[in-house]
């Protein structure tokens, strides 16, 4: 997974091309790595799933 394939995962997130977006357990720390360095990174809610997987989302409301 490279950033700018993570990259245009977020952008499809924000634009609400995709609702949400499955990460694989080995995939989180690059995809994070991407992640946190979006200003509007508080606008994406990860929610864990079974086994260190993670499902993203896109939210209007930033998260505190």
């Amino acid at each position: 997974m490279n950033e700018q394939f993570v990259i245009e995962i977020l952008d499809k997130l924000k634009s609400g091309e995709l609702s949400e977006y499955y990460v694989k357990n080995e995939d989180f720390m690059e995809f994070r790595q991407v992640l946190v360095k979006r200003e509007d990174f508080k606008h994406f809610r990860g929610i864990s799933q079974r086994g260190g997987d993670v499902l993203y989302r896109y939210t209007l409301d930033p998260r505190s």
